[in-house]
């Protein structure tokens, strides 16, 4: 990773200042995208922006913010998003600012209302910036290295960063505002949030059936300069449709699960949405159920995911009591065991009807308990 540290000041860097609703915001004389597609919107409030400036106004020195250069020679910001906009913005006229004893006691003013020698400190300010080049796994390692105040970047914020192009640009088209078409057809399904990238995370995990970064990684950088990210939409599409298809009524166990890995693995079978219904019902109604949000892939692997249920296990006073009462022997093979030798079972199995009481519970060596089935 190269890193070089730069003195701009404030007159450089706000030379053709553009907030564009299509490209974007731009600064430092159209050579700085402030708001690449990794970046959040502006959400300073009032205080945190107005501290900003005096800062600048004090001749306090403002926290080094740190640029990425591309490879065609501009530059987009990696971290100082925020203070870089509430800067341009007071130059810009969008505000005003002032404080009492801050520069001789000036009251609020615009900036083109400041006199002179204030506007020259201002502008004269020089701010630290670091211009940093890399690869995109050096890049990842420095976002992390730096993301450690403010508001953090999320994983896929920073991916977005490492990974921008035409491919990203469109996804967010997709997934990245909370109002986006992603949010209108599945947020009940998802966890997190839109502004913080989550749902463009989750949908290429979706799609790549693994929620590691290398994956995602190696997803985003095959199609990094693709012109669009339709693929990925209509996967994301495909399996909300799967699930509101075969569990049509909802439940709150279902946000967040791994829907793109049980459609992966499940979506080629054969299902009655009434006899599911009937069946979830009847799973969140049994206490013996630690785990509701297991129910559904237990349902759809047909019974063969039951660990998913976390169902309910005998506490050591009931298996102490079954243990003495048995005397150490195991019912199956007939041998002695030490009660840490033993392991609670229950002679109805769940699947049968089997509850977790005493009057169920009978004590196994590991090797019986093992080998038996629900048989």
């Amino acid at each position: 990773m190269k890193i070089e540290l730069h003195g701009i000041r404030i007159r450089e860097l706000v030379e053709g200042y553009a907030d564009d609703p299509e490209q974007g915001v731009r600064a430092y004389g159209g050579r700085l995208d402030v708001r690449p597609p990794y970046q959040r919107e502006f959400v300073y409030k009032d205080k945190e922006r107005d501290a900003v400036i005096s800062t600048v106004m004090k001749g306090f020195p403002l926290n080094v913010m740190y640029w990425v250069r591309k490879d065609d020679g501009t530059f987009e910001v990696m971290d100082g998003q925020q203070r870089t906009i509430s800067l341009c913005r007071y130059f810009a006229g969008d505000f005003s600012w002032g404080e009492i004893g801050a520069v001789g006691g000036l009251g609020a003013k615009f900036f083109h209302r400041q006199p002179e020698d204030i506007q020259r400190k201002f502008l004269d300010y020089e701010l630290m910036v670091y211009f940093c080049e890399g690869t995109p796994s050096e890049k990842i390692d420095w976002f992390r290295v730096i993301n450690i105040a403010g508001l953090k970047l999320t994983d896929q914020e920073m991916r977005n960063a490492v990974y921008s192009g035409p491919w990203v640009t469109d996804a967010k088209r997709y997934f990245s505002k909370s109002g986006c078409v992603a949010a209108k057809v599945g947020a009940k399904y998802l966890n997190g949030s839109a502004d913080r990238q989550d749902y463009l995370e989750t949908a290429i995990a979706w799609w790549v059936n693994s929620a590691k970064d290398k994956a995602i990684e190696d997803y985003m950088a095959i199609h990094q300069g693709d012109a669009e990210a339709v693929e990925l939409w209509l996967h994301f599409q495909k399996v909300v449709n799967w699930v509101e298809t075969i569990f049509p009524k909802y439940r709150k166990e279902m946000k967040g699960l791994e829907w793109g890995r049980l459609y992966t693995e499940y979506g080629t079978g054969r299902y009655n949405p009434s006899e599911l219904e009937g069946a979830v019902a009847r799973l969140m109604a049994d206490k013996e159920v630690q785990n509701n949000k297991g129910v559904y892939e237990y349902l759809l692997s047909g019974g063969a995911r039951k660990e998913k249920l976390n169902l309910r296990a005998f506490d050591d006073d009931e298996k102490r009591i079954a243990y003495e009462l048995q005397k150490g022997v195991c019912p199956k093979c007939g041998g002695h065991f030490a009660f840490e030798e033993m392991q609670g079972d229950h002679i109805v199995p769940w699947s049968r009807g089997g509850k977790t009481v005493q009057e169920n519970c009978q004590m196994l060596c590991r090797r019986c308990n093992g080998i038996k089935s629900d048989n």
